[in-house]
């Protein structure tokens, strides 16, 4: 089984049945919705056919609403704005006529930019400097040459913007989210744990628990990052943005980071942007884009995404095909039983189940688990072996789509004795040929059933044991 997962956007090109039923067939875990673009009736329409797929092909997947957050855009352009280097360029409060007057989506930040700092277009293609300001306006000289056109993002890599993460819009997807069957929410533009704390405020309005995302895309994100990373479920490394903050050339340095500190903690990573991007125009990837899968693969990612390359591009199935091929080439050599200290007591037996089943040499580990933490843990620490997930929550079953390795068996109900559990979840395996009886399994659980962190029990499960357990309640 492929243990690194796959994520793709959905767009024009591939919110239909048909495509939808390649992508899964394809090897497809989890359909982002990017919610920057399109309004609330094109993505309900968008859930609906991914789960009438789903249920159809008898594939669970996850569903990802990205919310746009406070990204910050120039406004409407006529044709194209052609710069050059040494130009001036203004950025002002009010619209204007002047062609290189440029409308901000968020005025209020140019009262937070001072001279001197940079300001930067279109993901860092277009570069400026501030060198004056007034009350409504700042006055910017290029840096480089290069085109506007309109709704280009603008980004400050030096300044410390004092804006919500979470925009008056957001609040309303979210609310769209919590109606409409969304598994996973990622928050765009963190900054610190506080915008995920307000995110789950709203959500709490609305009785949602979806698995949090947390996007990490400006310089406060990484100053913050263990303290995000403890508020959310799992991140993001939105290279687009972190590319115009600090450079396309720290990148690597950055995406490696992100990712060692997210498994540290048990946190699921996806590497995105740019994956395959030539792939929009051509039925084939570069050398270096082949290698930029692998290297996130090596490095530890949980899942990797492609966006315009299944939202407009010309070749979306074959560009997960290649997602699909590179990854399984990728874990032939993959440094599987990492090292980790435990966190916690959970933690710990995790580990020690892990270790486990590389000493037996057994087929799956098998968790069970209410709110996924269970099957991270195992996750955490790389076995070659498979996760078999067991979850009590069709929320939490879905979203374990995300984790590197993990494979959600299915949904059980929960039961407090833990012996009962177990026999449950045998008697369902064998009569559904889920698993094979010759096999050899380590299951994971705890003596106090349905609490989060609770993990305290292994019980090593092979034919023998099975028939054990079965015939332990039977008489």
């Amino acid at each position: 089984m492929r243990k690194t997962k796959i994520v793709v956007t959905l767009g024009p090109v591939t919110a239909n049945e048909k495509m939808i039923e390649k992508l899964i067939n394809r090897g497809v875990n989890v359909f982002r919705l990017n919610f920057s673009h399109g309004d609330h009736e094109v993505h309900k329409a968008s859930i609906k056919l991914i789960r009438n797929v789903s249920a159809k092909l008898k594939k669970e997947v996850a569903i990802l609403q990205d919310i746009s957050g406070p990204k910050v855009r120039i406004g409407e352009i006529d044709g194209v704005l052609k710069l050059k280097k040494g130009d001036r360029l203004t950025l002002a409060k009010e619209p204007s006529d002047d062609i290189k007057t440029l409308h901000l989506t968020y005025t209020d930040i140019i009262d937070m930019v001072k001279i001197g700092e940079e300001v930067f277009f279109a993901d860092g293609t277009l570069q400026s400097v501030v060198i004056d300001k007034d009350e409504n306006a700042l006055e910017l000289q290029m840096l480089n040459d290069g085109e506007l056109t309109s709704r280009k993002g603008v980004n400050f890599p030096k300044t410390k913007l004092k804006i919500s993460a979470i925009t008056a819009k957001d609040e309303l997807d979210i609310e769209f989210g919590s109606k409409n069957d969304i598994d996973i929410v990622a928050l765009s533009f963190v900054q610190d744990r506080k915008d995920i704390l307000k995110a789950k405020q709203i959500m709490a309005k609305h009785n949602f628990e979806p698995f949090i995302v947390a996007k990490i895309e400006t310089g406060e994100a990484i100053n913050n990052l263990e303290d995000i990373l403890d508020e959310c479920n799992g991140v993001m490394v939105a290279r687009g943005d972190l590319g115009a903050e600090f450079g396309v050339t720290k990148l690597p340095r950055i995406q490696k980071h992100i990712i060692k500190v997210a498994n540290r903690l048990h946190k699921p990573v996806i590497t995105a942007t740019q994956m395959l991007t030539t792939m929009k125009e051509n039925p084939f990837p570069t050398r270096a884009e082949v290698s930029d899968i692998a290297n996130a693969v090596y490095d530890g990612t949980d899942a990797v995404m492609l966006s315009d390359e299944t939202t407009i591009g010309k070749f979306s199935v074959e560009a997960v095909e290649v997602l699909h091929d590179t990854i399984k080439d990728a874990e032939i050599s993959y440094p599987f039983f990492k090292d980790f200290e435990p966190l916690d007591s959970s933690d710990a037996v995790s580990k020690s189940a892990v270790q486990l089943a590389k000493n037996l040499n057994k087929e799956a580990l098998v968790p069970f688990t209410t709110s996924g933490t269970s099957a991270l843990t195992l996750s955490k620490y790389r076995p070659k072996q498979s996760i078999y997930a067991v979850s009590h929550s069709l929320k939490t079953h879905r979203a374990l789509n995300l984790v590197w390795g993990v494979r959600p068996l299915f949904i059980m109900e929960q039961v407090k004795n833990p012996t009962t559990l177990l026999y449950n979840f045998v008697k369902k395996v064998l009569d559904e040929k889920r698993i094979s009886i010759d096999k050899k399994y380590i299951v994971t659980m705890g003596s106090n059933t349905g609490k989060k962190g609770s993990t305290n029990l292994i019980r090593v499960l092979n034919k023998e044991g099975m028939e054990a357990v079965l015939s332990s309640q039977d008489n």
